[in-house]
């Protein structure tokens, strides 16, 4: 194969809250993308949407993916109407999606029987690393695995990691979630405990912020959980998803995930509130349910 040109024809199946901005990067980057939604627009977008996903791959030397889960990702390809009959030879597949590292695997050796590379490379950074392009990816491929559309990787991330295997994308971006799980409900957890003991909240945050305490979601999402207002990053019933992930693939090997199954737990009660749409954010409101 020959060095990717962003002029090179590219399809984008999955268009949700990161998948409309990692798109929107391409297309700003030079990138010829067919996009699918199947209504069509986007209001006050320019872009041309297409309703049938054959028609959106048509031509297309790339697919990209972004979608919720295992399911959804086989539906895509080998659902009703797939695409893997479609791909050319010699065609790739970027799966962004989060799904766990067996699926991954099935679909690249699956592709690989039709002369397409399919490789797994979930992103973690939420709608803001989506839309400024300062994603994490995790590749399941070498660097020399992907030298064709590396190009890709470099406009919509920022911190770009290869680890060689196909399914081990996969596998770190469920490390990844179990360390998400923790650190959101720590700060959901003190942000609460120091509601309850009438501390002046903007303050202490700001001083933790300051010192070891300091993390991701303490910087980006305290000023939220302290207006109990969610605007969304990513949402709760995904995260869940991706802790059942995590948690299958410890138990796979016999391991336990004490603090991450107390997380999964406390997510399955805020999603029986209805509030899996919402972002992770809401942990607090678990807090506050047992508390008060």
């Amino acid at each position: 194969m020959n060095q990717i040109k962003p002029s090179l024809m590219l399809a984008f199946i999955g268009l949700g809250a990161l998948g409309k901005p990692m798109s929107d990067l391409l297309i700003n980057s030079g990138y010829d993308l067919k996009l699918y939604k199947r209504d069509k627009t986007f209001n006050n977008d320019k872009n041309i949407y297409y309703s049938n996903k054959s028609e959106t791959l048509s031509e297309c030397d790339g697919l990209l993916i972004c979608v919720t889960d295992d399911e959804a990702v086989e539906s895509v390809l080998f659902g009703e109407n797939g695409l893997s009959e479609r791909l050319k030879p010699d065609s790739f597949v970027i799966d962004f999606s989060t799904i766990s590292p067996a699926k991954s695997i099935s679909l690249h050796q699956r592709l690989k029987r039709k002369n397409v590379f399919y490789v797994d490379c979930p992103v973690s950074g939420g709608t803001e690393g989506a839309k400024s392009g300062n994603l994490s990816l995790f590749i399941g491929a070498s660097k020399t695995d992907c030298t064709y559309f590396e190009h890709i990787f470099n406009v919509v991330g920022k911190s770009i990691n290869y680890f060689d295997f196909i399914g081990h994308g996969q596998k770190v971006k469920a490390l990844n979630q179990v360390l998400v799980a923790g650190t959101y409900a720590a700060v959901a957890e003190a942000i609460a405990l120091g509601k309850l003991l009438d501390l002046p909240m903007e303050l202490v945050v700001n001083s933790l912020k300051l010192g070891a305490a300091n993390s991701w979601p303490l910087e980006n999402r305290s000023n939220s959980i302290l207006k109990n207002d969610h605007p969304l990053g990513f949402k709760l019933g995904l995260h869940h998803k991706d802790l059942c992930i995590a948690i299958d693939l410890a138990n796979s090997i016999n391991v336990a995930l004490p603090i991450t199954s107390k997380v999964k737990e406390m997510e399955s009660k805020l999603m029986e509130r209805g509030y899996s749409d919402l972002d992770i954010s809401v942990l607090h409101r678990y807090i506050y349910k047992n508390n008060l």
